[in-house]
Protein backbone atom coordinates (compact mmCIF):
# COMPACT_ATOMS: atom_id res chain seq x y z
CA UNK A 1 0.00 0.00 0.00
CA UNK A 2 1.54 3.09 -1.01
CA UNK A 3 1.72 6.29 1.46
CA UNK A 4 -1.51 8.09 -0.76
CA UNK A 5 -3.25 5.24 -0.45
CA UNK A 6 -2.33 4.48 3.47
CA UNK A 7 -3.67 8.06 4.17
CA UNK A 8 -6.88 7.50 1.73
CA UNK A 9 -7.79 4.97 4.01
CA UNK A 10 -7.29 6.62 7.26
CA UNK A 11 -9.37 9.26 6.38
CA UNK A 12 -12.33 7.06 5.16
CA UNK A 13 -11.94 4.71 8.49
CA UNK A 14 -12.21 8.54 10.40
CA UNK A 15 -15.54 9.69 8.87
CA UNK A 16 -17.05 6.05 8.57
CA UNK A 17 -16.09 6.97 12.57
CA UNK A 18 -17.98 9.73 12.91
CA UNK A 19 -20.76 8.98 10.75
CA UNK A 20 -21.72 5.71 11.98
CA UNK A 21 -18.73 4.06 14.05
CA UNK A 22 -16.00 1.55 13.70
CA UNK A 23 -15.97 -2.40 14.10
CA UNK A 24 -13.21 -3.93 16.64
CA UNK A 25 -11.07 -4.99 13.30
CA UNK A 26 -11.54 -1.38 11.98
CA UNK A 27 -10.46 0.23 14.76
CA UNK A 28 -7.24 -2.30 14.94
CA UNK A 29 -6.73 -1.27 11.16
CA UNK A 30 -7.16 2.09 11.43
CA UNK A 31 -4.62 2.26 14.35
CA UNK A 32 -1.95 0.38 12.62
CA UNK A 33 -2.73 2.58 9.82
CA UNK A 34 -1.88 6.02 11.98
CA UNK A 35 1.34 4.07 13.36
CA UNK A 36 2.63 3.53 9.93
CA UNK A 37 2.21 6.52 8.92
CA UNK A 38 3.62 7.76 11.98
CA UNK A 39 6.67 5.75 11.43
CA UNK A 40 7.14 6.91 7.76
CA UNK A 41 7.18 10.49 8.59
CA UNK A 42 10.10 10.11 11.67
CA UNK A 43 11.87 8.30 9.00
CA UNK A 44 11.32 11.00 6.14
CA UNK A 45 12.48 13.73 8.92
CA UNK A 46 15.49 11.39 10.35
CA UNK A 47 16.88 11.21 6.90
CA UNK A 48 16.72 14.38 5.84
CA UNK A 49 18.53 15.44 9.24
CA UNK A 50 21.24 12.96 8.67
CA UNK A 51 22.46 15.07 5.88
CA UNK A 52 22.47 18.44 6.93
CA UNK A 53 25.20 20.36 7.73
CA UNK A 54 25.44 23.57 9.59
CA UNK A 55 28.12 26.76 8.52
CA UNK A 56 29.44 28.27 11.90
CA UNK A 57 30.49 31.55 12.12
CA UNK A 58 34.28 31.39 11.53
CA UNK A 59 33.00 29.29 8.20
CA UNK A 60 33.36 25.63 9.19
CA UNK A 61 30.86 23.58 8.12
CA UNK A 62 30.32 20.19 10.31
CA UNK A 63 27.72 17.53 10.24
CA UNK A 64 24.67 17.55 12.08
CA UNK A 65 24.89 14.86 14.76
CA UNK A 66 22.63 13.12 17.24
CA UNK A 67 21.99 14.23 20.78
CA UNK A 68 22.99 11.93 23.30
Amino acid sequence: MTMDETIKRINELYHKSQAEGLTDGEKEEQKELRQKYIDSIKGNLQGQLEHLSIQRPDGTIEKVKKKK
